[in-house]
Formats: structure tokens, sequence, C-alpha cells
């Protein structure tokens, strides 16, 4: 599994598509191949092309207001929150995903559930002595949430994982229904894998990334680095909405 969720799609994501035409030009020493991979890195790293995929993912799940949501039994905020631990230092090191964490403990703080959920994440490859759910219990107390109101799921390693140990959960407390807090363009892939587990959610996305505005001007068309990450993200995240749509 981990092979077709994690190795396999970096083949055909912008970069192994520009690598391979690299190496197919060195290869049979033509040139095309280099001018074709040139073009692909110059369109790819567009803030044109990476907000519009952003926009895709995105739009399937718009923000809504906090105030709008009804009293649910439980906040479930997924895991990849975290990065690696830093060697010798007490900080906490935060991705650019923290709107998760920060979204769950509003939403408990706000009166709009009764317990916080946090999954047990930990990947193969990472050298984390406790989960990733286990260190945001304990940043989440630190911000005024009642340790008694969180719980961690048992240890998972991807969104499909999650949602089976949520759907454990639930049925282990006898909820009914809960908040599910992501980032927006993960959203889409998070809503699907917890319905097909059996779980009746909330779908409450965060952290978007796409520019909103309605006009486009010359830095749209102009490549960069962050432009060229969204589109990567947004194109690996639709392989694995595919893909659990298609074969799972």
């Amino acid at each position: 599994m981990l092979l077709f969720n994690k190795i396999l799609p970096l083949l055909f994501l912008p970069f192994g598509v520009v690598c391979g035409l690299v190496l197919l030009a060195l290869w049979r020493k033509k040139w095309w191949p280099g001018l074709l991979a040139l073009g692909v890195l110059g369109v790819c790293s567009m803030p044109l092309v990476s907000g519009r995929l952003m926009g895709w993912l995105e739009t399937r799940y718009p923000e809504i207001p906090l105030a709008s949501l009804q009293r649910e039994d439980a906040v479930v905020v997924l895991g990849g929150i975290l990065g690696p631990r830093v060697p010798g230092s007490d900080q906490t090191n935060w991705l650019d995903s923290v709107e998760r964490f920060e979204a769950g403990v509003a939403l408990v703080q706000a009166g709009k559930a009764g317990r916080l959920v946090f999954t047990g994440a930990r990947l193969p490859w990472e050298n984390r002595v406790i989960t990733e759910g286990e260190e945001l219990r304990k940043e989440a107390i630190a911000r005024g949430v009642p340790a008694g109101k969180i719980l961690v799921t048992r240890e998972v390693d991807n969104t499909a994982s999650e949602a089976r140990a949520v759907a454990e959960m639930m049925k282990e407390n006898g909820w009914k229904r809960v908040i599910l807090v992501t980032t927006g363009w993960h959203m889409p892939r998070a809503a699907l894998l917890f319905r097909r587990a059996g779980v009746d959610c909330v779908n409450f996305p965060v952290d978007f990334r796409r520019n909103h505005k309605d006009s486009l001007n010359v830095k749209d068309f102009v490549p960069t680095a962050e432009a060229w990450q969204q589109t990567e993200t947004a194109i690996r995240e639709g392989y694995g909405y595919l893909f659990y749509r298609l074969f799972r």
C-alpha cells in the first residue's frame, strides 16, 4: 500500500515528468524532450495554474463560519500538522497545516463539541517517541482545553486508517456525528474516506491556499517555487482521490 500511496505517484507528478524528459533527452541525444521539460516546469510553476488546480479541490468544500455549526459529539482533527522533532529543542515544529490544530481548539472552546480528537499519526520513517496526536494533546492542554476532553486514536499512518480509527472510537463512545477538520485541498479525499468508513461528519475545511481574486495580472504568469509546490500538492491529492474512488 505504501508503494501505491506514497512512491508510485511521484513518477507521474510534474517533478517526475520533468526528470523523465531530461533523462530521455540525454539518452536519445534529442533536444525536444529537454524543451518539453522546460515547458512543463514553466507551466506548472505559474500561479495561474497552481491556483486553478487548488481551486478545483478547495471549492468542493467551501469555508463555513464557525458560528453556523451545531453542537456535535466531537471535533476530529486530522494529522500532518507537526514537522520532525528538532534535537535539543523544546519548541513545537509546526507545519503550514497548523490551522487544523487551531481550528480544532477553537471549535471545542466555542462549545461546538464535547470532545477533541487527534489521530495517532506516525509514519514508519519518523523518529517520534510518541504519536503526533499525543504531542498535539499536550499543546491543546497548554491552550486551555481540559485534558478530560481530549482523546487520541490508535496509531495510524494515512487518511484511510484515520477514518477507520475514528469510526471505531465513535462506536466505542456511542457518538452519532463529528466535525471533521482538515486542510481545504485535502477535504474531498478525507470526506470520501470517512463517509466510506461509516462516519457521519460535518466537514469543516481550513487553511485555504488558492487566491480568491477575480482578475488576472502579470504575476499570475511568472513562475515561482511556491506555485510549483502547490501544483505538485494538488495533482498528488487528485491522484489520491481518484485512487480511492476507483480501486478501494
